[in-house]
């Protein structure tokens, strides 16, 4: 027996048996091999491994000899990873890499520009080849606070979702405009100098001050509540749509000869798995059906369904089995917002539009910008398209810019690791910087540069769940803290989701991304004929329909999103708060403009009628911002326009003077 085998089960032996088995001697002789520690150390580890466990008296048999050998190697495989960031981080500093000497340079550039090239003959050239060591394909390695500048093209990327792009400065289109809405209006004509004074009075349509609840402190009665008082607030108002008498809504779930309206939630009868036309099951609250379940037959109809939707189903449970749908009623739309004629007319006169000058002159109208985050590609924090983003907004002098969360991203790999570098401040000290000087160097920096130069603009920021900078990690969700993020006096923190007023414009702002996780959920039953075919104007008039920024209930699980670039590999996803979902509601009436950030492709669409334009967020890895524009002329009562403005939504913020318009709606479409 080996000195090991000995000491093995002097340390592991439990008395009365004085010696371990062979198979697990063996595997306790093969960890200490592998990662070169003793048996004493081992048992160290072992007694930690035990406690993490939940049991000191775990017992030492096979396959926990086998799990805590894989628990090592996995957290040695760790250590390994970060060591490397840290590694990596240290060359990039310590040491510089001389260039190929090949065409006659010196090997650190340090003459370049004095002394001229000597060029060697072709025999010369040949010979050298012959006798020169293969030198590795050049790469760029650009660090944490830049990008490469030196007009050399990176080699086309693919990020672990499997979509392929290029650097920021290198983008083949900037400014391509991808659609435009209305284009048979003139583009907007930037004025000679900024304006003197704000040309837009911004109202927040939402009481913020609700947005400041507690989070991660929901109750299930809570919850269950807001839930049902959902359900019955839909039923009132399918009664009242539909003039229905009380007697026509009864239990879906009851069995019964007579056709009954049942109003409920649209669920599936498994917490897993796709929701599919066979596994619809209708979820009545507890006052209209007990809060039961029942599932539903669609095969006569032909509708759109996802969880969380409320719909109001005619039919017959005519077995207790299941609820067979003859038909779903239509879901009454809130009503557009309507203007005085005395508003109109001042806020024509804000604008500096006269009565009997043209409604469409370009340099009067209203020039609005959207961005959304993240503003960075995932290989770095330079934080290029915000700066780009913001020269645009000077060179156009606009009015408002908008922009929505993240700003500060938790899954940037670089935050999420914390190896990055900030850019060199005097008034901050590298060893106690914190977020918060990462947010006003990165974020706030370019955008006090912008009110600066314009001084009458408006800033609006709404916050992400993925915002680092914000305590409040569920939805709804409070605003950024904006007195300590070092932001001009222009910028307006409102809360995600918010309803504004930009003059007489009624503009609802979410930073969630909806439409990808509608997308995914949705099922479709029936044929094609008396619905929408195009998915991406379907999806929005979900929202419009159902009056909330976010009717999907439950969301997609996080690991069924996109993955990000983090260690981890799983995003944030939606904390949603059940307890406070009606802050998300559309209370008195529904926006002139939806803007929602999303992965989807880019688009602006015209639904019922609403402007929806969801700014793309898809700045991973190499990848360009996304931006749109929307500009507002002077207005007409409602009743005389419906709708007016010209909307371009471009690739990103450099934007062409002119785009011409197709089809009815002016659209104009291209690839990013």
């Amino acid at each position: 027996m080996s000195a090991i085998t000995e000491e093995l089960n002097e340390i592991f032996a439990i008395p009365p048996i004085n010696e371990l088995p062979p198979d697990v001697s063996g595997e306790l002789q093969s960890i200490c091999r592998l990662h070169s520690i003793s048996p004493k150390e081992l048992s160290y580890k072992w007694e930690s491994y035990s406690m993490k466990m939940g049991s000191e008296q775990t017992t030492l048999d096979l396959p926990t000899a086998r799990a805590f050998k894989k628990d090592l190697q996995e957290i040695v495989e760790r250590e390994a990873r970060s060591k490397s960031h840290l590694r990596s981080a240290e060359r990039r500093g310590a040491y510089a890499t001389p260039r190929n000497n090949a065409k006659g340079g010196d090997a650190f550039g340090m003459l370049d520009g004095i002394t001229p090239i000597q060029r060697s003959t072709g025999g010369s050239n040949k010979r050298k080849a012959q006798l020169e060591t293969p030198s590795a394909p050049k790469s760029s390695k650009a660090d944490g606070m830049s990008s490469p500048s030196d007009g050399r093209s990176l080699p086309t990327r693919t990020d672990q979702n499997g979509i392929k792009s290029v650097a920021f400065v290198e983008r083949q289109t900037p400014g391509q405009i991808i659609e435009t809405l209305n284009g048979h209006l003139s583009a907007h004509e930037p004025p000679i100098a900024p304006h003197s004074e704000p040309r837009l009075k911004l109202t927040a349509n939402t009481d913020l001050k609700k947005f400041r609840y507690r989070p991660m402190a929901m109750h299930l009665s809570e919850a269950s509540e807001v839930l049902d008082d959902r359900i019955d607030g839909f039923q009132s108002l399918i009664q009242s749509h539909h003039n229905l008498d009380d007697l026509a809504f009864g239990n879906a779930a009851a069995q019964g000869t007579n056709q009954i309206v049942a109003v409920g939630r649209i669920a599936s009868d498994s917490s897993e798995g796709k929701l599919n036309a066979a596994s619809l099951v209708l979820e009545m609250s507890r006052r209209t059906g007990a809060g039961l379940r029942v599932p539903l037959k669609v095969e006569s109809i032909s509708h759109e369904f996802f969880p969380g939707q409320i719909v109001a189903v005619r039919g017959i449970n005519a077995s207790g089995d299941f609820f067979s749908v003859d038909e779903v009623l239509n879901t009454p739309l809130l009503s557009l917002a309507a203007s005085q004629q005395s508003t109109i007319d001042s806020l024509n006169e804000r604008l500096g539009v006269l009565e009997e000058e043209d409604h469409s002159v370009p340099s009067k109208a209203l020039n609005v910008i959207m961005g959304s985050g993240p503003y960075t590609a995932d290989d770095n924090l330079a934080f290029e398209p915000l700066t780009a983003l913001c020269q645009k907004a000077e060179e156009s002098c606009t009015d408002m810019l908008i922009l929505t969360g993240p700003f500060l991203d938790t899954e940037h790999p670089l935050l999420a690791s914390g190896d990055f570098d900030l850019p060199d401040d005097p008034s901050i000290e590298p060893d106690r910087a914190t977020l918060v000087d990462a947010f006003r160097l990165l974020i706030a920096k370019p955008l006090q540069a912008l009110a600066k130069a314009i001084p009458s603009i408006t800033i609006v920021c709404v916050p992400s769940t993925r915002d680092v900078m914000n305590k409040h990690v569920s939805w709804p969700q409070d605003n950024l803290p904006g007195k300590k993020l070092g932001l001009p006096k222009q910028a307006k923190m409102v809360s995600n989701p918010v309803t504004v007023s930009i003059n007489e414009i009624v503009v609802g702002i979410s930073a969630q991304d909806v439409l990808y996780e509608l997308r995914r959920e949705e099922v479709v039953v029936g044929n094609k004929q008396g619905r929408e075919s195009n998915l991406l104007a379907r999806l929005p008039r979900h929202l419009i329909e159902q009056r909330h920024f976010f009717p999907l209930y439950p969301p997609v699980d996080r690991t069924l999103l996109p993955k990000p670039g983090t260690d981890e590999g799983v995003a944030v996803g939606m904390p949603m708060d059940v307890s406070y979902l009606k802050l998300g509601e559309w209370l008195e009436v529904r926006p002139d403009i939806l803007i929602q950030p999303s992965a989807l492709p880019q688009f602006a669409k015209v639904c019922l009628p609403i402007s929806h334009i969801p700014v793309c967020f898809r700045t991973k890895a190499y990848q360009s911002c996304v931006a749109g524009r929307r500009e507002c002329p002077r207005r007409q009562p409602r009743t005389i326009v419906e709708a007016e403005g010209r909307r371009d939504f471009c690739a990103d913020d450099h934007l062409p003077e002119e785009a011409d318009g197709a089809g009815e709606e002016g659209g104009k479409a291209g690839g990013p």
